[in-house]
């Protein structure tokens, strides 16, 4: 903090005398182009014009050049609107956008040619340069409290009017001269399994890219109308992502906020982001491309967020295949996000998703799930374990509330389920339950889940389930509060039914095996527990508790439980 303030007083002092030396805010003559003594290369030396119209690429790379050739520095930008083309970092080079200053992009495509090496959804490219961007860098930044505006209004129009056209004809355009540079720069493309948006030829960049970069801040921005994703570290260490402000329309096409892919030690705090996609994912590759470079992310944290619209709060993958570990996401409020934490991925992707806890996070008017843990992102048909079965395990979250259209889905494979997952004290008010299938060594604990309709909990096919102290205020008639179907090794205890419980607990399939209702208040049930007749005669033991008749209407055959006890097994 000591070094960024006096750095924040050094450009200040620094504007002041340039602002006297040249004359700030007027076009006037152009200084010789120098380093200043401090270091601070002001574009305006370098031919920079603040007007909004006169584009200041040159300028910009002069200036950079300057810095780098005298061992780094920072290029600043003043008050006033800029216009660039793409902007290059070098190492040991910080980008200072100050207060009152505008970075506004150029919004002819032209201007992002000649095509640089790029990751574009998971896949190594070469592609439109990103608006800005670094490749093999080391000691840079993007900082200051001004804004960047990537006009990405003109590249999501023409992105539209491709599909619309491909819709339409079944066939991408084939007269784009970017299409053809794409073609001819990227000859051995290793193509993911899925290849419409590649075959398009028409890849939107990144606003921020930085590739293979090391110790990375980007800090107290505001940026805005990003032609695709936002803030997109690739295969970068010790990146800090802080105080910045990312504001893209609603339905601005894959806008994503912040997308680290493939980094370590990643450290992302106190921004605000409101997206046309995701606000936060983490990424690691696609397909097999993803499985051979092999570089995951991991030691990420993300903590003290603000998430508006977008399509998750923070989400990982669906890009998983280099793999995500040691992921932790804390104290953020999802206001009006589509989602809030949100794992997804699907079998030909491979990968692990493992070591995650998420904490202290306020939901509320999130549309759909609040919690979706989803191995069937595209719904791939069934096909043999393999490198490209993905895999979730590891995963635990704890103080979460708030509300949502769905309180959320653990949705693992038959071949693949999902591994060792935890919820503590999550409070959730939902149109619908949290639904549970293919997952295994399963613990909620002080889970509350309120629906509009329907049960608040439904297991399917999975094992290894401890339930303690779950409960609802809101029970519905003929409907139970948690149903159980197919399910293996479960124990509930510590839980009470509300007023007006028809049916606590209705179990039932004929894979059932040693379901054990320990000490839970029950009184005021109908029927605390119902089995239905498939399942087997000593599947279920519930000592002490009445059975009584279902409710009516409930379409739940009941028989009585047996009064011989089972052995809940390892």
């Amino acid at each position: 903090m000591h070094d960024k303030t006096a750095l924040l007083t050094k450009i200040a002092f620094t504007s002041a005398l340039l602002a006297f030396w040249l004359g700030a805010g007027t076009a006037s003559a152009t200084p010789t182009p120098r380093a200043s003594k401090t270091s601070i290369y002001d574009i305006r030396a370098f031919g920079g014009v603040a007007d909004g119209k006169t584009k200041n690429t040159g300028a910009i790379r002069k200036a950079i050049a300057a810095a780098s050739a005298a061992g780094g520095g920072t290029v600043y930008l003043g008050g006033g609107t800029y216009l660039s083309g793409p902007i290059h970092l070098a190492s040991n080079i910080t980008l200072y956008i100050d207060a009152g200053a505008v970075l506004k992009f150029s919004d002819d495509f032209d201007d992002y040619l000649p095509m640089v090496r790029s990751r574009w959804e998971g896949t190594e490219v070469f592609n439109f340069s990103p608006l800005i961007y670094a490749d093999r860098a080391t000691n840079i930044g993007v900082v200051g409290r001004g804004t960047i505006d990537g006009q990405g209004a003109a590249w999501w129009k023409y992105l539209r009017a491709l599909k619309d056209e491909h819709q339409k004809t079944g066939a991408w355009r084939a007269d784009s001269k970017w299409r053809k540079e794409f073609a001819r720069v990227n000859p051995n493309l290793e193509w993911p399994d899925d290849r419409q948006n590649l075959e398009m030829g028409f890849l939107r960049p990144p606003l921020i890219q930085l590739i293979d970069c090391h110790n990375v801040a980007i800090e107290d921005l505001t940026i805005r109308n990003s032609p695709f994703w936002t803030v997109n570290p690739v295969y970068s260490d010790d990146v800090t992502v802080r105080g910045v402000t990312i504001d893209n329309p609603l339905d601005a096409p894959n806008t994503d906020g912040i997308d680290p892919e493939s980094c370590r030690n990643v450290h992302i705090a106190d921004c605000h982001i409101s997206v046309g996609d995701d606000c936060i994912t983490i990424k690691s590759g696609r397909d097999r491309q993803g499985r051979r470079v092999g570089r995951a992310a991991e030691n990420i944290t993300v903590t003290n967020c603000t998430m508006g619209h977008g399509h998750s709060g923070v989400a990982m993958g669906s890009e998983i295949s280099g793999g995500i570990k040691k992921i932790a996401v804390s104290n953020c409020v999802f206001d009006g996000t589509d989602r809030g934490i949100r794992i997804k991925s699907t079998r030909g992707r491979g990968g692990v998703v493992e070591d995650v806890r998420v904490q202290n996070i306020v939901m509320k008017n999130v549309r759909e799930e609040a919690i979706t843990l989803n191995l069937y992102y595209t719904n791939a048909p069934p096909e043999p374990v393999s490198e490209r079965t993905p895999r979730f395990r590891n995963i635990h979250l704890s103080g979460i509330s708030g509300s949502a259209g769905e309180a959320g889905a653990i949705l693992g494979l038959e071949e693949a389920r999902i591994e060792n997952v935890t919820l503590t004290d999550v409070d959730l008010v939902a149109q619908k339950g949290l639904s549970i299938k293919d997952a295994s060594h399963l613990g909620l604990s002080g889970v509350r889940i309120d629906t509009a309709a329907g049960p608040s909990l439904r297991i399917d096919r999975s094992d290894d389930v401890h339930l303690f102290d779950f409960r609802t205020l809101t029970p519905h008639a003929a409907t139970p509060v948690i149903e159980m179907s197919n399910v293996k090794r479960a124990f509930l205890h510590g839980s009470f039914a509300a007023p007006g419980t028809d049916t606590f607990l209705n179990v039932r399939g004929g894979e059932t095996q040693a379901i054990f209702v320990g000490e839970n208040d029950f009184a005021d049930a109908r029927s605390p527990v119902s089995v239905t007749k498939d399942v087997g005669p000593h599947a279920v033991q519930a000592p002490g508790v009445k059975i009584a008749a279902p409710p009516p209407g409930s379409g739940v055959t009941e028989r009585p439980l047996p009064a011989t006890p089972i052995s809940i097994g390892p």
